[in-house]
């Protein structure tokens, strides 16, 4: 089985209260950042490469999760279908103070997680992602 993955994080679980409104939710932000090819869907979870979300069982994660957009269109479609799937403005596109090319926009998910979109561009990686073989 073949995994892609990043160099810092192994996994980032978030725990919700309402599955169906975080599954869709996290659908429109993955279509508008063009990584619809890496949300997977189970009936009692959905992945998107690290991210795992499920359904709490006691306590919601209350958590910043910052996704990579890869030009500042992403960002700004990131917001509009995060808000149109039941997010709730924190924050709209533009410019911040934390660099010179720092465009990010902010949406509070259906249980109040702070979810950014940002993109730094331009700037080279060196691969797209890790690849890793579990046998």
């Amino acid at each position: 089985m073949t995994y892609h993955l990043g160099r810092v994080i192994d996994h980032v679980h978030l725990r919700v209260a309402d599955l169906a409104a975080s599954r869709t939710f996290y659908s429109a932000v993955c279509d508008a950042l063009h990584l619809g090819d890496v949300f997977k869907d189970a009936a009692d979870h959905f992945t998107i490469d690290e991210i795992y979300v499920d359904a709490a069982e006691d306590y919601v994660s209350r958590i910043h999760l910052a996704f990579q957009a890869r030009s500042r269109d992403e960002v700004d479609a990131f917001y509009s279908r995060a808000i149109q799937a039941g997010g709730t403005s924190n924050g709209a596109p533009s410019l911040r103070p934390y660099h010179d090319r720092y465009y990010a926009a902010f949406v509070l998910d259906p249980d109040g997680n702070n979810i950014e979109a940002v993109c730094d561009a331009p700037n080279a990686r060196s691969a797209d992602s890790v690849t890793v073989e579990r046998p």
